[in-house]
């Protein structure tokens, strides 16, 4: 009886774990829809005491930080539109090329125009920012298998998978595109 239930839990787990899947994978594979965080702008400045200048600091970070994530969502979503050139155009225009995310889709919009010298400067940018960034190591081993260099698109699919293993979607998703079953 005890076997039948926990099989039958099995089971429903599995299924439900499939829909999840099904419903979220190609979000995941389309990229994050809220960048991380852009890092600090860095500044040689001596840092000042009065409060009234922090808390004036503080607004105009919290106004840029929101300004980069519509601008983000934005960019992004000309990328989905398939609008590459003003995709590439509208992430430049953030000025937060050292972002893995940012970075990312510039060399993913570059790889769908078919520059793909462009393409993997940024995806080494993106990899210099974040070198466990699972989404470069993905488009990077698809622009890989885009040249015709299987193996190491194969070597990026290990990187994918030591950092999140072989069941998240872009480890599924390189993998489909190395065995010649999906492309994006």
């Amino acid at each position: 009886m005890k076997t039948r239930h926990t099989r039958r839990l099995g089971v429903l787990a599995a299924a439900g774990l499939l829909g999840l899947a099904v419903s979220f994978g190609p979000a995941f594979a389309a990229g994050d829809p809220e960048p991380r965080t852009p890092p600090e702008p860095k500044s040689d400045a001596p840092k000042s005491n009065d409060q009234k200048s922090t808390q004036k600091k503080k607004k105009q970070d919290q106004k840029s930080e929101q300004e980069f994530r519509d601008g983000y969502k934005a960019a992004r979503a000309l990328v989905l539109d398939g609008r590459y050139e003003e995709a590439i155009t509208a992430f430049k225009a953030l000025d937060h090329d050292e972002s893995a995310e940012v970075a990312n889709y510039i060399g993913y919009a570059s790889r769908k125009l078919g520059r793909y010298d462009d393409a993997k400067i940024w995806y080494e940018r993106a990899l210099a920012a974040d070198p466990n960034h699972v989404r470069t190591w993905q488009y990077y081993g698809m622009w890989q298998v885009e040249q015709g260099n299987v193996l190491k698109a194969e070597d990026f699919l290990e990187k994918i998978r030591l950092i999140c293993g072989t069941t998240c979607q872009e480890y599924q998703d390189l993998k489909g595109g190395i065995e010649g079953n999906i492309a994006y």
